[in-house]
């Protein structure tokens, strides 16, 4: 029997004998339910997805044909039709991500209506879009797992051997996956990056990309007019990105520091030399 199930199942079984009042629960359902619901906050999914980029990123280091890919998700159901996809037709979602860039929020998801890239949506609107990613990627793996669960029952109902289905429940590859989540500018200072990237974390986010241009000045990549901060308040915000996955027990945590310094046209501040 697979190791995870099983050892779900003695849980229970233990929990029975110590709770004697508990006869009506099965510890075979209880253990199901909770392999079909591994990830029980957005945090135990930025620690799982975190681990995965590492490992993905040593692997890319060691073989450049190990690439990813992060494909685009403006809404929960499209993510989880794309990751029903991608195991489809490849049998795995592994080194795949999804990516929410700030254009494709802007334009998609903010209250005000479509709009350009430049940071004038809601600045919750990432970490609620992560939230409800995460809602349904997780709802898909419930929903092929009871599928497994379903043919254990017609199995052993019918004395066949089990060991396929079961090695199909233990060895499960999940469609919750990565997301690298674009945080643009920070929204504000390194404060307010650190605010918001905490609840972009606890929503699941094990990557965070930010760039160096000004948050109220924020214009879209290929865009001119961009306006860059002093490289010392960008490290400002990456360490303030840091502390938050620090802070949150997901040492793994990715940063993804973009610069728009080469196609820019001011720079907020003028250094000067003393």
């Amino acid at each position: 029997m697979s190791t995870a199930y099983k050892s779900a199942i003695d849980l229970v079984r233990e929990l029975k004998q110590k709770h004697g009042n508990w006869q009506n629960i099965s510890e075979v359902d209880a253990a199901r339910m909770m392999s079909q619901n591994r990830f029980k906050t957005g945090l135990d999914i930025a620690k799982y997805t975190a681990k995965i980029m590492r490992q993905d990123m040593e692997d890319y280091d060691n073989d450049t044909s190990q690439y990813t890919q992060s494909l685009g998700a403006w809404h929960g159901f499209v993510a989880q039709q794309t990751m029903y996809a991608k195991k489809k037709y490849f049998g795995t979602t592994s080194k795949t991500y999804i990516y929410l860039s700030g254009w494709m929020v802007a334009a998609l998801r903010s209250e005000f209506g479509p709009l350009p890239d430049q940071s004038m949506h809601e600045k919750t609107s990432v970490p609620k879009l992560i939230e409800e990613i995460y809602t349904f990627l997780r709802q898909a793996d419930a929903k092929v797992l009871n599928d497994y669960f379903r043919e254990l029952n017609a199995a052993e109902e019918a004395g066949q051997d089990t060991s396929a289905i079961l090695e199909k429940i233990e060895n499960f590859d999940s469609h919750v996956v990565p997301i690298i989540a674009d945080i643009d500018a920070g929204f504000g200072n390194e404060e307010a990056t650190y605010l918001l990237t905490k609840q972009m974390i606890e929503a699941g986010a094990c990557a965070i990309q930010v760039e160096n241009q000004v948050s109220d000045a924020k214009q879209c990549g290929h865009q001119a007019g961009k306006v860059t901060v002093p490289h010392e308040d960008f490290i400002s915000k990456l360490n303030a990105i840091r502390y938050a996955f620090l802070e949150l027990g997901v040492e793994d945590g990715v940063i993804v520091a973009r610069t728009d310094s080469e196609g820019a046209s001011l720079t907020q501040k003028n250094p000067s030399i003393k």
